[in-house]
């Protein structure tokens, strides 16, 4: 189990070689970014939808975001530095959909992420899902972005 996180890991934070997202010399515009690998193909996962959202104190859930995969499979831009405090994100997945505009039939019908934000200044979080239409895994990397 342990090989295939590392597998997971090392796909999905360089199965795209372009360039990343411009975010004008600043890194305050990104403090969470999304890859997404189709397992099937082993391609990135264009085009598929995604929302963030961060935990209120009655426990509901504020939604802060919407975004779609782009055609390397990363979404950016989901919210800011300062708007990303210290608290539990959630990402959800629209997976079904993803899958039948492919043509399969998948068995989730959406995969959800839900991870702490720990509030040290300056951590970016890459989560990273790697998808089949009956299966998904998910890898979370936390990294000082200074």
């Amino acid at each position: 189990m342990q090989r295939l996180t590392w597998v997971l890991v090392f796909a999905l934070t360089s199965f795209y070689k372009g360039t990343a997202a411009d975010h004008g010399g600043s890194d305050t515009k990104c403090p969470v970014i999304i890859k997404v690998l189709n397992a099937v193909n082993g391609t990135a996962a264009a085009n598929l939808h995604l929302q963030i959202y961060r935990r209120n104190e009655d426990l509901s859930w504020h939604q802060l975001n919407t975004g779609v995969t782009g055609v390397n499979g990363e979404v950016h831009n989901l919210t800011t530095e300062a708007d990303f405090v210290p608290g539990l994100y959630k990402v959800h997945f629209n997976t079904a959909d993803y899958w039948r505009n492919l043509g399969y039939i998948p068995f989730h019908e959406c995969v959800n992420v839900v991870f702490r934000a720990d509030g040290s200044s300056h951590q970016h979080y890459t989560l990273a899902l790697l998808l089949s239409p009956y299966s998904y895994s998910t890898t979370g990397v936390v990294k000082h972005a200074h």
